[in-house]
């Protein structure tokens, strides 16, 4: 795969060059009936990868080289491949509790030991040094961290101070801190704040490790694309993996993708966004007539995240509350316990990615449901 990379490097050039590399065959399906597509390089086209470091440089002001870039299948992908490369069984990485369930599925598939660290609105739902010290008294070094902002399912993000604390720790107890930046760009930032569309950890440490996706600020889901920005350290082995796991990421996806940088792409998904804006301001305004529990700031992404309060003495859980609610009243939320193994029985998230109609109309159906289950 790596001949195959140089290949295109030299016929981009201009050289007419002979390859008998790959087993792929050149007889192409005829036309009107399949597009003829084929492999790339097992980290994505360098059209694509530089077009991503470009982004990098365009959002954030980071000057990357188009090969620190690995185009993945999904962000999913990416996470498997980083997972693998970085850390070997028995290491310990931590994560936060709520927090995206597959980070600490796959972790713990490839035999590392997952230390969840409960966190709460005291620390809006985000890991701190004073966190990590105490799970480090308790569980020993950490090999890995796992943070996410904006975060799933809270949608909590990290300012710079934080993170670059978090950095920071990280430096000093050789632990390898892996950013999940996926939806970056879906931000609900005051007027005149620092950093709207997010702090990306590639901006405060070169060996870091950022996972992104076109999937949720491009809305790019079925596409299956995703990319990691890693250090020098990494590049090798992730080549390595992705080259055996799927030999290339999808490549009409990729092709699909280079349209993603473009202005009148980044004025359509802001359009988007303030879309989300929108509708995430009536499940906030609509806060009190729900009369739930404590809910999670929604700095990001489109997840309202609310314990469930009163409401738990009458279902019991929010398992329980979900079930009646899709049965009674045709409304589909997801309980917490994915999220949190300890404490998400007590607690739903809402996606508001739906858009404004149906998240009024979800509201609308909750409170009569509600307000039926008080008589």
């Amino acid at each position: 795969m790596r001949i195959t990379d140089e290949v295109a490097r030299l016929r981009l050039a201009g050289e007419d060059v002979v390859s008998l590399c790959a087993g792929e065959p050149s007889a192409r399906p005829a036309p009107g009936t399949l597009k003829a597509v084929g492999y790339t390089g097992p980290l994505g086209t360098m059209p694509l990868r530089a077009a991503i470091a470009k982004h990098y440089f365009d959002w954030y002001g980071v000057d990357l080289e188009p090969e620190a870039v690995a185009v993945t299948t999904g962000s999913s992908g990416a996470f498997q491949l980083v997972f693998l490369a970085a850390f070997d069984p028995g290491d310990r990485v931590a994560l936060v509790s709520p927090g995206y369930p597959a980070y600490r599925n796959i972790l713990r598939t490839l035999g590392v030991e997952v230390i969840e660290i409960p966190t709460g609105p005291q620390t809006r739902y985000q890991p701190t040094p004073e966190l990590l010290d105490e799970a480090v008294r308790e569980h020993g070094e950490l090999a890995g961290l796992v943070v996410a902002s904006p975060a799933n399912p809270t949608g909590t993000m990290l300012n710079r101070g934080e993170l670059t604390a978090l950095v920071g720790w990280c430096q000093r107890n050789h632990t390898r801190i892996i950013s999940d930046e996926i939806y970056h760009g879906i931000t609900f930032p005051q007027p005149g704040e620092a950093d709207p569309r997010g702090v990306s950890v590639a901006s405060l440490d070169p060996n870091a490790v950022v996972i992104n996706s076109f999937s949720k600020y491009w809305g790019m889901t079925g596409w299956r694309l995703g990319w990691a920005i890693l250090p020098e350290d990494l590049r090798g082995p992730v080549e390595a993996l992705a080259s055996n796991f799927a030999l290339s990421p999808p490549s009409p996806a990729q092709e699909l993708a280079l349209t993603a940088f473009t202005e009148e792409s980044y004025a359509e998904r802001d359009a988007v966004v303030a879309g989300f804006a929108r509708a995430r301001s009536l499940i906030l305004d609509a806060a009190p007539e729900l009369g739930w529990g404590t809910a999670a700031p929604s700095d990001g992404a489109f997840y309202y995240y609310s314990e469930l309060g009163p409401w738990l003495e009458e279902f019991g859980s929010s398992a329980a509350y979900a079930k009646a609610l899709l049965s009674e009243a045709n409304v589909a939320v997801v309980p917490g316990v994915d999220f949190d193994l300890v404490h998400g029985d007590r607690a739903v998230r809402l996606s508001y990615a739906a858009g404004e109609a149906a998240v009024e109309e979800a509201i609308v159906r909750i409170l009569r449901f509600q307000e039926l289950r008080k008589r």
